[in-house]
C-alpha cells in the first residue's frame, strides 16, 4: 500500500521494482498482495495499455485507521489497550512520544 500511496496509481511491476530495490521479492508475491487487497477493497484496477494500474481506494487516513481496526478486532478481539500495552513494554515510543500520546488523551476525554 505505501508504493502505491506513494506513487498515486502503480502497476505490479512498479511496485514489485520499488519493494525489490529494498528487499528481496518475487514478482508473484506482489501480484499475490496486491490481488489479495483488490479482494479486500484496498484496491482498485483499472487497464491501461497492457497492464493493470492499481490505485487506493480511499484516502490514506481512513485506510490505515480501517487496518488497524480490523487488525485490533482480529488480533485483540476489538481491544486497543493490549496493543498499546505490548507498544509501551516493547519500547516503541520516545518519550517525547509518549507525551504526545498522553496528550492526545487527555483532549479527547
Amino acid at each position: 500500500m505505501k508504493v502505491v500511496w506513494e506513487f498515486g496509481a502503480a502497476t505490479v511491476r512498479d511496485v514489485y521494482e520499488t519493494l525489490l530495490a529494498r528487499r528481496r521479492i518475487a514478482y508473484t508475491t506482489v501480484m499475490t498482495m496486491m490481488k489479495i487487497m483488490e479482494d479486500k477493497k484496498y484496491l482498485k484496477r483499472r487497464l491501461r495499455g497492457r497492464a493493470y494500474v492499481y490505485e487506493a481506494t480511499r484516502p490514506k487516513k481512513q485506510m490505515i485507521r480501517e487496518m488497524v481496526s480490523e487488525f485490533i478486532n482480529r488480533v485483540f478481539n476489538g481491544s486497543a489497550e493490549p496493543l498499546l500495552a505490548h507498544l509501551v513494554e516493547d519500547r516503541r515510543f520516545s518519550e517525547s512520544e509518549l507525551k504526545h500520546i498522553a496528550k492526545m488523551i487527555r483532549e479527547n476525554q
